[in-house]
């Protein structure tokens, strides 16, 4: 199944929140992002220069548009534009029946800059009835909860909004002081908490919009809402280590970074080989071009391979058989790869040969004898002629 959800939020030109952040980021969870957009921000890394919001008319037509033909598997919801919006969009999810729906009371950028009005904020209370679970960050749910930000004790706040509205919501820890940061999901009969250490980056825009979009995915995909909010947090922290340095105030975070395989069921992103010379080993695989991450020499070290895979040796005196195990690396331009690899000193059993099973490859033994093939099989990889599913 791909999930579909329905983002309904602003658009941020400078690409790192709003409805691009949103897009980035079920995309990469394997959903398909369906849009209705609600107000269009000049804005980048440093501030938000204009807002415009898209009339009333014009939002609930985009939805009719995508929900008539479409349909809906998740809704959220973030920079609303007006309280006109807000009220009609509260309106329209009465229909909304059982699909979940995420709501991320969008206030203030990154950057500081206003992005909701007194009137659009307290129109939020009517989207709060309709929603499945709300994220606002700590000033928000504050502000949301009627309290002083310098005297609120978020775990009331969040009761309250729970008790008032019938949603969960997520208390989340950004915008706390220390290095040791928690989160919080509060639901009617349940409260379900996650510890983590702070990552020292400036690049966080986009966390609060990739979060809830993230938190939609997985409920499209059928988990349940502590399990939801569980992967992803995981997916947040690891488009914020991934976060490509860019723009000179609050980058955009690194969604497209993280690498395929997010959804449900098993993902293939690790392998293993066994060797008995730590530092032959080690040097092979830095030549073959991969990112050496994890060092323990004698015994361990772990690469890092394009899309976020990883690759490990290991010596381990209780598999000691060499060459029974074959490596696969993918390469867009094999020959070019293979000739820049000769340079380099490398020695191959045979040139770059194109297979039956339509795939081109070359192979080479790494120090411990195991096989590594080369390869570039584009969609034959996964969808050959032959394919039986």
């Amino acid at each position: 199944m791909t999930p579909r959800i329905l983002v309904i939020a602003g658009s941020d030109s400078g690409g790192g929140a709003g409805i691009q952040a949103d897009i980035k980021t079920i995309t990469m969870l394997g959903g398909h992002a369906m849009t209705a957009i609600t107000a269009v921000t000049a804005q980048n890394t440093v501030g938000v220069d204009a807002v415009h919001p898209v009339p009333t008319a014009i939002v609930m037509a985009q939805i009719d548009a995508v929900v008539e033909d479409i349909g809906v598997d998740a809704v959220k919801i973030g920079m609303i534009g007006s309280p006109d919006t807000a009220r009609a969009v509260a309106e329209r999810l009465r229909e909304a029946n059982a699909v979940p729906i995420v709501f991320d009371p969008v206030m203030v950028a990154t950057s500081g800059a206003a992005l909701a009005d007194a009137a659009t904020i307290a129109a939020f209370a009517e989207l709060m009835d309709r929603a499945t679970i709300a994220t606002p960050n700590l000033p928000e749910l504050a502000a949301l909860a009627g309290h002083r930000p310098e005297e609120d004790d978020p775990v009331a706040s969040a009761l309250k909004l729970v008790s008032d509205h019938g949603c969960a919501v997520l208390i989340k820890g950004g915008h706390d002081e220390g290095d040791q940061l928690v989160d919080a999901l509060i639901e009617e009969d349940n409260m379900t908490s996650w510890q983590g250490s702070r990552i020292d980056t400036p690049h966080t825009h986009g966390t609060g919009c990739t979060m809830a979009s993230a938190i939609a995915t997985f409920l499209a995909y059928g988990c349940d809402l502590p399990a939801a909010v569980d992967r992803a947090r995981e997916f947040v922290r690891m488009a914020l280590r991934g976060a490509p340095v860019l723009g000179q105030g609050h980058g955009p975070m690194g969604q497209g970074s993280v690498g395929a395989g997010w959804g449900t069921g098993l993902v293939m992103n690790q392998v293993t080989v066994c060797m008995d010379d730590y530092a032959a080993s080690r040097d092979f695989y830095r030549q073959l071009g991969l990112r050496q991450i994890v060092a323990n020499p004698p015994d361990y070290a772990r690469f890092e391979l394009a899309g976020g895979a990883t690759f490990s040796i290991h010596r381990d005196p209780r598999f000691g058989t060499p060459g029974g195990t074959t490596v696969y690396f993918e390469s867009a331009n094999l020959d070019a790869e293979v000739d820049r690899l000769r340079r380099a000193g490398l020695a191959f059993e045979h040139a770059p040969i194109d297979q039956p099973w339509l795939w081109r490859e070359v192979r080479l033994r790494d120090p411990f004898g195991n096989i590594v093939c080369l390869y570039s099989a584009g969609e034959n990889r996964r969808f050959p002629p032959w394919r039986s599913a």
